[in-house]
């Protein structure tokens, strides 16, 4: 598939990169807040906010023994549902949410972790979905968001091929083909060592699918790097600013950050134009710096030409340097004057 269509937006190779900032936790437990990170991530160049649809009950259960303990990374020494109420985003809050990504005119876009998830995001009138890496194997979810016959974006962080293929299957099993897939380091902050970027060429041949990059890395470098191999949706985790601890503020990009990213992948994306062997007109102008044959020495009428008396040099007004072997041993029809650009008119 060649593009997918996301209210009145085309997404795919022949339009531009769809920039989604993620909100996450980043709101910080305060609805003010997330209503500024959606007005800050449309003004930095986002074409969409997204969120996620869960609670901590949704998620997992309460409970502190060995299995629901984070053991390390940024939130070792958690429990999973501890970290779930830190950071989901209350259901309350997203049907207003997304009427401020209405208002300014950005897309709303959520993550649901389970059935009432979906059904809620029903209500509200979301127009596409995301599935993330770690449900990727939740192949009833999967199914039951597909049968909502909108597009869907998933995450493929920590996925086999075989296990993206089976949930790839299943969507497109009820007749929905509206796909893209993001190649995903799930770890939190990612390392370039772990990106392995070419995957995103290989998803796109294997699947036919449109496909983009959801990025947990410092910085914007596999954003720019994933464009150039093809992905036409980057999703990276905004806030307003990292002094504002959350659950994901250490390896989200603050509003300077994220409109340099922007900036950055819309030129990536034009500078990777098309197969062209036509000169701009630019290019035209500086074809005078290309080398030609100049007489170097003063040559009188009927002089030979050699070696001594006239090379290849910029610029190139002269003879094409591929001629150099044959005008050798020619003779000067006129006087030339060192510094003259040798022509055809001039030699026998």
């Amino acid at each position: 598939m060649n593009e997918i269509n996301i209210g009145n937006r085309l997404i795919g190779d022949h339009h531009d990169v769809y920039i989604i900032a993620e909100m996450s936790a980043n709101h910080n437990k305060n609805f003010n807040t997330a209503v500024d990170i959606i007005k800050a991530a449309k003004d930095a160049g986002a074409d969409c906010i997204k969120l996620q649809t869960y609670t901590p009950d949704t998620m997992t259960i309460d409970c502190d023994n060995e299995y629901f303990k984070i053991k390390d990374g940024i939130w070792e020494n958690n429990t999973l549902y501890n970290l779930y109420k830190d950071a989901y985003t209350p259901w309350e809050w997203q049907e207003a949410l997304k009427y401020e990504c209405d208002k300014i005119g950005i897309d709303f876009l959520s993550t649901p972790f389970d059935k009432t998830a979906v059904d809620f995001l029903e209500e509200i009138g979301v127009n596409f979905y995301k599935i993330a890496s770690f449900e990727v194997t939740d192949i009833p979810l999967i199914k039951y968001i597909a049968s909502k016959k909108k597009p869907i974006i998933m995450s493929t962080g920590n996925a086999s091929f075989l296990e993206i293929k089976e949930a790839v299957d299943v969507i497109k099993s009820i007749n929905n083909e509206q796909i893209c897939l993001l190649k995903c380091s799930s770890s939190y902050p990612a390392i370039e060592d772990d990106m392995n970027l070419q995957t995103i060429v290989h998803l796109k041949r294997k699947f036919n699918t449109i496909v983009g990059l959801s990025d947990h890395t410092i910085g914007s470098v596999s954003a720019i790097c994933a464009v150039a191999l093809g992905a036409r949706i980057i999703e990276k985790h905004f806030c307003i600013s990292r002094d504002i601890q959350t659950p994901d503020s250490a390896f989200s990009m603050n509003y300077e950050e994220f409109k340099r990213m922007v900036k950055d992948i819309k030129a990536a994306k034009k500078s990777l134009g098309k197969v062209n062997y036509i000169l701009s007109e630019r290019e035209e102008k500086n074809l005078q710096f290309r080398r030609s044959i100049f007489v170097v020495e003063n040559i009188k009428k009927g002089e030979v030409l050699t070696q001594e008396n006239i090379r290849i040099i910029r610029p190139s007004y002269g003879i094409q340097p591929k001629y150099y072997e044959m005008v050798i041993g020619k003779k000067a029809k006129i006087d030339l004057k060192k510094g003259t650009p040798l022509t055809w008119d001039v030699i026998r």
